[in-house]
């Protein structure tokens, strides 16, 4: 390959690899010189800038990154310069020094710098051999961020010098093999400096049980950046989320933990900037132990870290958890014709799996690139951010986005490997393996489909209780089968191993995809603010419009929609497992039919807090909080093993029965027979938990009437011996649930059910009565 004499002078490209010394200049600027900074040996543990105190009173900073190819690594100091005319390759008021770390102890480049203390901001330059024909993309030119950094200072605009190799060489087919030599510490964002200052004896963490946890998973800038309680100041970060009239919402539904879309800092992608968009959900991380900037009110150099403290603090003082969504899976660099931020730079070769052709990546995450876990300098890049989070941050759990990614082995072609290193570290580590761990079980690779299959530990998103919900309530299950399994905690995926009905995370809705309001307004995705013609999100939607597509004025249509919600929200929240719901949907949130809102940081995303001034949807939000108060209060809703369908207390009854609209169990051929109603039946006559002193815990027993179909049906209530009256507690044909409370019926007795509807009893016993054997269903635990 060759290139002209006006390319070289354009881009400073370079073909060969360089001896590893610090250039004289920089796009025509000295390089710091006169000012100096002695560089102690330091220690290679811990990785990242911590700040101490040494035995001999000086106070200073020990840098360490592990860069196990390079051939050399500069930590490279930025302080303010008001004139802009200090001396470095730093611009815009920055001046830069740099310092060479001259210690190597097992791949781990180190230094103590005396006199370095918080606040202070930072990058790495790493030098090494430049031959992307075998994966080495080694770029001093590029100022990186240190994997470990607890804090980033600025954001990436991503301009052509970020990038390591000649973004716009005009030979595009080679222009990754191409190495850009401008200087691009002028355009990305600074580690900085933290200082260990935080005392937690004070915060007390909820340790919520699995079986009594409900997730609500919400934004930290859209939950927030519309709430008239919330001072405009705090609006759309970490402090406004900790503040009371935030924290009231939650504590008024009944949530006992907020599971927070992507924190870790991340980076926006090019394509969304250059169509004046924004990464919204943070998908795309780069800073693995610091809290983003941009959710930060008090400041970005080192005061993100203390604000998110508090903020978990102020959450647990609710009775709150923290579960962290997270991204270990990829990184914000992409593909090979990505910016080059930090990973690549530092050991392109062992932090990424790569194709067969070293200058290609492995992409099992659909982001360009994955993560390769299996080294172990990236597992433990992995777990030290994981600890960090617990141990120093506070918080109570992960959410791991792909998590099948990170499951696969050497050999990441045969699929995801339940033996895998990831794995097995996690099973055994004594600080990890005590926090919730919610695993997305799917990747877009070969195989990548898990649901199901993580081993104890772990509970899943469960996608098919998702699927079931949504294809029943708009008439599409052929019959009742699947339903059942879902509603009693999917024993069929779960039960094996030790595993309870907790493994499952029942959702109807998440971030990615429509909201529940949407989920009943729209019949395809309307995603054409995104820029990418409609193309992006799925196309599976599951959605029934019911009868218009979109906004409409026929009263008809819209009593439909909310009873419909109603309905969504009332199975979601009286099913076994463990409920997740969406921020915004228990008051209407919309996103105008837009399935894939990941860029659309605006009011489009934003939880619109006005909608509760309308009574309709200000009754949802009762009603969400009054299934939830229902589910506390009852045992038998919130059940820690999987139902058996045989009797298991003195009245002889089953724990778990399933009824046909005329009040005869279930048969074998009923099962299979096409159906849109079901009644469920849980008894709490001997509910298989103990309590505090061993003893038996029983609970009031509920039948559960669900019917999708399009007209009224008249429902039989079981008779003697399963009841002797019921006492109805939610009817979803009532938008005000308070419209008729209590109203009682006697076993035996038809009731007329409107189309569509979910009604709920509370059993009222008779005499106790021996039953025959059990006759099966779905929802018994697989032996």
């Amino acid at each position: 390959m060759s290139s002209t004499p006006e390319q070289e002078t354009a881009y400073g490209v370079h073909f060969e690899a360089k001896a590893p010394t610090a250039p004289a200049a920089v796009n025509g600027r000295p390089v710091a010189a006169a000012r100096r900074q002695a560089v102690w040996p330091g220690s290679p543990e811990p990785l990242g800038a911590r700040f101490r105190v040494d035995a001999g009173g000086v106070a200073g900073t020990n840098f360490a990154l592990w860069a196990g190819g390079a051939e050399a690594v500069e930590v490279c100091l930025f302080d303010d310069d008001g004139d802009g005319s200090g001396s470095g390759s730093g611009s815009g008021g920055q001046r830069e020094t740099r310092c060479f770390l001259a210690e190597l102890t097992h791949e781990i480049w180190h230094g103590f710098l005396p006199g370095v203390r918080p606040g202070q901001r930072y990058g790495y330059r790493v030098h090494g051999h430049w031959d992307p024909w075998t994966g080495a993309r080694w770029n001093p030119a590029k100022l990186l961020l240190d994997p470990c950094a607890r804090a980033v200072d600025g954001d990436f605009a991503l301009p052509p010098e970020v990038y390591g190799h000649v973004r716009d060489w005009p030979q595009q087919h080679v222009a990754d093999t191409v190495r850009d030599e401008r200087d691009s510490a002028p355009y990305v964002p600074k580690g900085v400096v933290v200082a260990d200052d935080d005392d937690w004896s004070d915060d007390r963490r909820p340790k919520t049980p699995w079986a009594d946890t409900v997730i609500y998973e919400l934004h930290v800038r859209g939950f927030t950046m519309r709430h008239p309680g919330v001072p405009e100041r705090l609006r759309g970060t970490y402090a406004g989320l900790a503040h009371p009239a935030a924290v009231e919402h939650l504590t008024r539904l009944g949530i006992t933990a907020v599971e927070l879309l992507p924190v870790h800092q991340f980076a926006h992608e090019d394509h969304l900037l250059r169509r004046g968009l924004r990464n919204y959900w943070g998908y795309n991380s780069i800073g693995y132990f610091a809290p983003h900037a941009g959710y930060a009110a008090t400041g970005t150099r080192g005061q993100q870290v203390g604000e998110f403290k508090r903020m978990v603090r102020a959450l647990h003082a609710a009775g709150i958890e923290v579960i962290l969504d997270v991204v270990y899976n990829h990184s914000a660099e992409g593909g090979e014709l990505g910016p080059t931020l930090s990973l690549r730079g530092i050991d392109n070769r062992r932090y990424y799996r790569l194709a067969d052709d070293p200058r290609r990546y492995a992409d099992y995450t659909g982001c360009g690139n994955t993560l390769h876990v299996v080294q172990p300098n990236v597992l433990r890049l992995i777990t030290d951010s994981l600890r960090y989070w617990v141990t120093e941050m506070g918080v109570d759990g992960f959410r791991f986005d792909l998590a099948a990614a990170l499951a696969r082995t050497m050999r990441a072609v045969d699929g995801p490997d339940m033996l895998s290193p990831f794995l097995a570290v996690i099973a055994q580590d004594p600080v990890l393996r005590r926090v919730k761990l919610i695993a997305e079980p799917w990747d877009v690779g070969s195989g990548g489909y898990q649901v199901g299959a993580f081993p104890p530990l772990w509970t899943e998103w469960n996608d098919r209780y998702r699927d079931a919900v949504r294809d029943f309530w708009r008439g599409a299950l052929p019959d009742v089968r699947d339903l059942g399994y879902r509603l009693s905690g999917s024993s069929d995926l779960y039960a094996w191993g030790g595993r309870r009905p907790y493994a499952s995370v029942n959702f109807v809705t998440a971030h990615d995809g429509f909201t529940l309001r949407d989920l009943v307004s729209y019949g395809r995705k309307h995603n054409e603010a995104n820029g990418e013609g409609n193309r992006d999100g799925t196309d599976d939607n599951r959605s029934w419009n019911c009868g218009a597509e979109g906004p409409t004025d026929d009263p008809g249509v819209l009593a439909l929609r909310r009873r419909q919600i109603r309905n969504l929200l009332t199975t979601l929240l009286l099913s076994t497992g463990v409920p997740m719901l969406v921020a915004g949907d228990e008051m209407g949130r919309t996103q105008g039919g837009n399935n894939n809102a990941y860029c659309q940081d605006g009011e489009v995303s934003w939880v619109d807090w006005s909608l509760l001034e309308d009574p309709g949807w200000r009754a949802l939000a009762a009603l969400a909080a009054r299934l939830l108060a229902l589910r506390r209060a009852h045992p038998v809703l919130r059940s820690r093993a999987f139902f058996s369908g045989r009797p298991r207390s003195a009245d002889g009854l089953r724990d778990l029965a399933w009824f046909t609209p005329c009040g005869t169990e279930m048969t074998e051929a009923d099962w299979y027979a096409p159906a849109a109603t079901l009644g469920m039946y849980l008894s709490g006559g001997d509910i298989p938990r103990r309590g505090p002193d061993g003893g038996p815990v029983t609970d009031d027993s509920f039948l559960v009437v669900l019917h999708a179909g399009d007209r009224p049906i008249d429902v039989t209530l079981p008779g003697p011996p399963w009841a002797a009256a019921y006492e109805l507690l939610v009817d979803t044909a009532l938008e005000e649930q308070d419209a008729a409370p209590g109203a009682r019926s006697a076993a035996g007795a038809s009731i007329s059910l409107a189309e569509r509807s979910v009604a709920v009893w509370k059993v009222l016993p008779g005499r106790k009565t021996e039953k025959g054997d059990p006759s099966g269903g779905p929802g018994r635990k697989t032996e």
